[in-house]
């Protein structure tokens, strides 16, 4: 029998998902760890950003300093973070190097997202006398959007995958299942672990993606249009007759 074919017995013997140290309370652990982190990372990073590209002043400066953590190996920081007083608290050494970990993408997106938002949109609604706050909210936000949620999907992915390390300092998470199998010698519980990461990886990638496409304002605003547009056809009576844009 191949190991996958161990690793699917593994997955689907409901023994080895009770109780508090099974496969599904790990699973619980993990996806709390990837929420709080996540949370955070984005309470952190994205109002600094979002303020930054609106203002366009200092978000290379922060960008840098950003992207200059992810030199800095994640396992690293949260072996050091457990060496601390912090190492006291159970998970939180875990969630503060998820958090540094997920902050680089979030703050890059956003930043970047703003600054690229139509120059020409956003000086006609200023001309149409719309106030920072309007321009901010009702322009560069529905305009950035997509890049925006691109990096908060990205560093939820991220976390997915790099909470797994903390089970090699005794955290929570499915890497406590990977760690039990190297110590046990059980490869096929390794295989086993591994896929379950891979498998919610793929599944916050997918939600995440819907999410993205069902809230997206520009893709809304895009179906109103048509949906109008139809309605103005059908109600003229199939006419073909269209005003011509003002001048």
């Amino acid at each position: 029998m191949g190991v996958l074919a161990e690793a699917w017995n593994w997955l689907t013997t409901s023994a080895h998902w009770a109780g508090d140290t099974g496969a599904g309370a790990r699973l619980a652990e993990h996806l709390w760890l990837t929420a709080v982190s996540l949370g955070l990372a984005c309470a952190a990073a994205l109002p600094v950003a979002l303020y930054l590209g609106h203002r366009g002043r200092g978000g290379a400066l922060a960008v840098n300093l950003s992207n200059a953590g992810r030199a800095v190996p994640t396992f690293a920081v949260l072996v050091l973070l457990t060496l601390t007083p912090l190492g006291r608290h159970g998970d939180l050494p875990t969630v503060l190097a998820l958090v540094l970990f997920a902050v680089p993408p979030l703050l890059t997106n956003a930043y970047v997202g703003m600054r690229e938002a139509d120059r020409d949109v956003v000086e006609a609604a200023r001309g149409m006398g719309m106030s920072g706050g309007q321009v901010f909210v009702r322009v560069e936000l529905p305009l950035a959007f997509a890049l925006i949620t691109t990096g908060v999907r990205s560093a939820a992915i991220q976390v997915v995958a790099t909470a797994t390390l903390a089970g090699l300092v005794g955290g929570g998470g499915l890497g406590r299942i990977i760690t039990a199998g190297f110590n046990t010698y059980s490869t096929p519980q390794v295989v086993a672990g591994a896929l379950l990461v891979a498998a919610l990886a793929l599944t916050v990638e997918a939600l995440f993606a819907l999410v993205q496409r069902l809230l997206d304002p520009l893709r809304r605003r895009g179906r109103a249009v048509r949906s109008g547009a139809g309605g103005g056809r059908s109600g003229a009576g199939g006419s073909r007759f269209r005003p011509r844009a003002a001048r």
